[in-house]
């Protein structure tokens, strides 16, 4: 949950849309809308980016809007019918949108889908939120070292070091990272199970911070 601004100017916007209970968490009118990172559903256990998106459809609230990557394949059926959704496949490596001051800048990811993370923008803050992605590409290295330090990036990390073949990237990929772009805080996300075990038996980096539930940045 990204929220900026102050007192009755106070925003907020929903980065992806994988809770099945958003309507009662979040009641019409609280938030702006959402930023999703790319269409993928887990057909295990059916939450992940998009399925609160299917009841959240047939609500009569106003066109909420979803910024996404252009992904006509991505859940044809919601884009085919979004109810009170107002899909937004705008977000193109690297072009800033401005959504009520705050400046948010789709930045390219490694992904088995088309996927965008995003570097968040207020006042003299910056924060990139890059998930799903393994590493990072050359393109959005060099445009998130072009701007000023990074107060907090939060990343990819789903595995312990020496991982190979994935959508994900592990612990040796976001020391690369981190060395690259020297931000303020490296915060981790998407943890797997087997990066869990390795946390609990090894110590953990001082350049990293694990993300947990509830976490406020």
């Amino acid at each position: 949950m990204v929220e900026w601004g102050k007192g009755s100017a106070r925003q907020r916007l929903l980065i992806d849309a994988g809770l099945m209970d958003l309507h009662d968490r979040f009641p019409a009118g609280t938030y702006h809308g959402f930023l999703l990172t790319h269409f993928h559903v887990d057909h295990v256990d059916h939450v992940d980016h998009v399925q609160g998106l299917f009841h959240l459809r047939w609500g009569n609230p106003s066109p909420i809007p979803v910024w996404c990557p252009d992904d006509e394949q991505g859940c044809a059926d919601l884009l085919k019918h979004p109810g009170c959704l107002r899909f937004l496949p705008e977000m193109n490596h690297g072009d800033v949108v401005n959504i009520n001051g705050l400046r948010v800048t789709p930045l390219q990811l490694n992904h088995s889908r088309p996927t965008v993370g995003y570097l968040l923008e207020y006042g003299p803050k910056g924060i990139a939120y890059l998930t799903d992605t393994d590493g990072l590409p050359a393109q959005t290295l060099d445009f998130l070292n072009s701007v000023n330090q990074l107060d907090a990036l939060i990343l990819d990390c789903s595995f312990p070091p020496g991982h190979v073949g994935s959508n994900h990237g592990d612990i040796e990929a976001a020391l690369k990272v981190y060395e690259k772009l020297q931000p303020k805080e490296l915060i981790i996300t998407h943890i797997g199970h087997e990066l869990d075990c390795w946390l609990m038996e090894n110590d953990i980096p001082d350049w990293m911070e694990i993300g947990r539930e509830g976490m406020e940045v």
